[in-house]
């Protein structure tokens, strides 16, 4: 780890001396501070180690040469202190090195779907855009609907939206999966519960720089948008179909104003479409040994439980419970949040160390 250390502190270093030489050449210098910010926590504490290390040697050594009691005893105690703090540096360090994902920093393009339970699961899907909405305000970041297929009782076939924030892919790309309900439906007589579910699928934004989709492989079609029930809501041919050939995934956009709008819109979503299932395919090929059970981002995984006669919501991969159910439906999801990253992290840790075994 020291030698690992030791190269980043040397790139932390060049880093400096090239922006001090940079001159007027702005992006160059966007570019350099960038690099050198994101190393910046990480040299600090590589150096923090350093001297900790140093400083154990040498109490080490007081203890072996010094005959003062008084001096002995302070020695002693930074002896101890020190053997605290080390592996506490030690871990931090560790979790530093961790390979992070590049996607970590991107907004969030999410499509949630009705699956099973008819117009119940319909509704369940307006309830989980409802939740990461208000998650999205929690953290201060913008939610947009970028297309809506409505059902007439207020509850969605499907909904794309994206979230737009800092880090908001670190925090919601576990949440892909099949997320089930348990509840009595409005429409049922008798009182009995029914069983849900909704398909969440989560995708970082991807720049048109990171995958190129030639021209020749989509076939757009424009449309007349329609509301809620099927209605036109516009006479002109505003909304888009594309159809992605080599693939046949089919994005559609008809909430933008313009054809051309609704056109950008969809191609983003085609994008991270894309770029989800190559990045899923590589993982396979790579990790196919060792996957890790959380954020594997499988849609054919019951990932999460809301119980509404108990008030219960139950994370299935980590097994983690909340008993406040309208509170978590109010986008207080941060109980599931931070133990799935928490847990992913220790899993990348372990993988690191295995790694170096080899």
């Amino acid at each position: 780890m020291l030698e690992k250390l030791e190269g980043i502190e040397e790139r932390y270093e060049e880093l400096t001396r090239q922006l001090m030489e940079v001159g007027n050449d702005y992006q160059r210098a966007a570019e350099l501070n960038k690099e050198r910010s994101d190393l910046e926590k990480l040299v600090e504490t590589a150096r923090e180690y350093r001297v900790a290390l140093k400083s154990l040697d040498e109490a080490k050594s007081m203890l072996e040469s010094e005959t003062d009691g008084e001096m002995l005893a302070l020695a002693e105690m930074e002896v101890a202190e020190l053997e605290a703090k080390i592996p506490e540096i030690e871990a931090a360090l560790k979790s530093m090195l961790v390979p992070k994902d590049p996607r970590d920093n991107k907004n969030v393009i999410f499509e949630v779907r009705a699956g099973t339970g008819g117009d119940e699961a319909a509704l369940f899907a307006a309830d989980l855009f409802r939740m990461y909405s208000l998650y999205a305000e929690r953290q201060h970041w913008k939610s947009e609907i970028l297309s809506a297929n409505e059902i007439g009782i207020g509850g969605y076939k499907e909904i794309t939206f994206e979230i737009k924030g800092q880090g908001a892919y670190s925090k919601l790309k576990y949440e892909s999966g099949v997320h089930r309900v348990q509840r009595v439906p409005a429409t049922e007589s008798q009182g009995r519960i029914h069983t849900s579910t909704a398909t969440v699928a989560v995708m970082a934004e991807v720049d048109e720089v990171e995958i190129n989709i030639p021209e020749s492989d989509v076939e757009v079609e424009v449309y007349k948008s329609a509301g809620a029930g099927g209605q036109n809501v516009q006479k002109n041919s505003t909304a888009v179909r594309l159809t992605h050939k080599p693939t046949g995934m089919v994005v559609t956009c008809q909430d933008e104003r313009s054809q051309l709008q609704n056109k950008l819109r969809a191609m983003s979503i085609l994008r991270a479409r894309l770029f989800e299932l190559a990045e899923n395919k590589r993982n396979a090929e790579q990790e196919a040994d060792r996957r890790s059970q959380v954020g594997t981002g499988e849609r054919s995984e019951k990932i999460r439980t809301y119980n509404y006669p108990q008030s219960r919501v139950t994370d299935h991969r980590i097994g983690v419970s909340s008993y406040n159910l309208p509170v978590v439906m109010n986008g207080e999801i941060e109980i599931f949040i931070e133990e799935l990253s928490t847990r992913d992290e220790a899993d990348r840790l372990s993988a690191g160390a295995d790694d170096d075994d080899e």
